[in-house]
């Protein structure tokens, strides 16, 4: 048993984390490229290797012939019938070569090509360990400041934060830890080169799922994500569970998980609406705080008009338009916002309640007053009883025109 080969083989796959059976074919494939570089050729060598014991022999496969011309296929009939006392010319007889007899130049290149196989599998691992958390949050370590690109070290690999998916106003210092989205995973020569980022929506998305457990189980489900970096994100989210409040569950305890994720964003803002599948419902949260009077949504045009009070426009819109911006952003819409004033004259909005007060405060349509006259109003009870009489007398002169009527018929 190679013993020294299998504990070799052992320490490098926990450490480099590169399976024995990659091992053992890197090693066939150096010691055919010795036979190759001491020979001159090695159409006709092959390893066999025993993946249990790591015990190994190379062997040539020769022509027996009665004058040899070409020794690394050829073999004598006398040193044939040495190995098998049955060969004959024409056979073919595998002949073992002795590793250990390489030349330095062979041993050299064999070695080479082992190491080379190693490094080739390092850097597949490591590809694939970092390409199976891609669009996830790590937590990396700052190394150094490189122009105005920053070194992120993750662990096994380091990562490229460039000036782009930086959030304006961050600063960072060596061996500060800070968290980042892994925005994509390269395969290159010298290895795998990450790309993360702290200004990506994901990464709040990300963030949420890690403090928020009814996210990171699926009760609450982020629908959208609108985001400034450094400045405002909004978050609609929606509940699977009638008995989960999906805000209140984001929001946490006083404020709790929601302030661990806004500290971790140093300090950006963050609004969480409820989702709704109505358009008017969820662009009349999206604008939130600000308070809305009407919302006309066009689904297939995917446009919306939105009324507010006059006090309340600047607050819609937000400053520098930011509010409107990112639910427009959020909902998918292309909101079109309006005071209360501008949307009358525009002829945009109509108020029902307001017309219909005017409709009746109008003196040219204004009912009069019902007038009952009760026995008690009429001072003389005699006026009472004419004018019952008169009402009687209009019946009366009323029946004859009836009668008439029949009789005509």
């Amino acid at each position: 048993m190679n013993r020294e080969l299998m504990e070799a083989l052992d320490t490098l796959e926990k450490e480099k984390n590169i399976s024995k059976a990659t091992l053992l074919e890197a090693i066939e494939q150096s010691l055919i490229q010795a036979c190759k570089n001491h020979f001159g050729k090695a159409d006709n060598v092959h390893v066999s290797i025993n993946p249990d014991t790591c015990d190994f022999g190379v062997y040539a496969d020769r022509t027996v012939v009665e004058y040899v011309d070409d020794p690394a296929e050829e073999i004598s009939l006398v040193e044939a019938q040495k190995i098998s006392s049955s060969a004959q010319i024409g056979d073919i007889i595998k002949v073992q070569i002795h590793s250990d007899k390489f030349g330095r130049i062979a041993t050299q290149n064999a070695k080479n090509v082992i190491l080379q196989k190693i490094r080739e599998e390092e850097r597949k691992v490591l590809y694939d360990q970092y390409y199976g958390i891609e669009k996830e949050v790590v937590t990396g370590i700052v190394q150094r400041v490189m122009g105005r690109n920053v070194s992120i070290n993750l662990g096994k690999a380091d990562a490229i934060l460039s000036e782009n998916e930086q959030v304006k106003g961050e600063t960072f210092k060596p061996t500060e830890r800070i968290k980042v989205y892994i925005l994509e995973v390269k395969d290159t020569p010298k290895g795998p080169r990450i790309l993360v980022s702290r200004t990506h929506p994901g990464l709040v998305k990300r963030l949420f799922e890690t403090e928020v457990t009814e996210v990171q189980e699926g009760t609450v489900e982020i629908k959208s994500i609108a985001r400034e970096a450094g400045s405002r994100t909004k978050i609609a989210v929606a509940s699977n569970d009638p008995n989960v409040d999906p805000v209140g569950a984001c929001v946490g305890v006083n404020g709790s998980r929601v302030g661990a994720i806004v500290n971790e964003l140093r300090g950006e803002k963050i609004d969480i609406i409820n989702w709704d599948e109505n358009p008017a419902i969820l662009i009349e949260n999206a604008l939130s705080p600000a308070k809305v009077i009407a919302v006309m949504a066009d689904p297939d045009e995917k446009t919306a008009l939105v009324v507010v009070p006059d006090y309340q426009l600047s607050l819609a819109i937000g400053k520098e338009g930011q509010n409107a911006r990112l639910a427009a952003r959020l909902t998918g819409f292309k909101i079109d916002i309006k005071s209360e004033t501008q949307a009358k004259e525009s002829g945009d909005f109509y108020d029902y309640d307001e017309d219909e007060d005017e409709y009746y405060d109008d003196e040219e349509y204004e009912e009069e007053p019902e007038y009952t006259e009760s026995a008690e109003d009429i001072e003389n009870p005699a006026d009472a009883e004419e004018s019952y009489e008169e009402e009687q007398s209009f019946d009366e002169g009323a029946a004859p025109a009836e009668e008439n009527y029949e009789d005509e018929e």
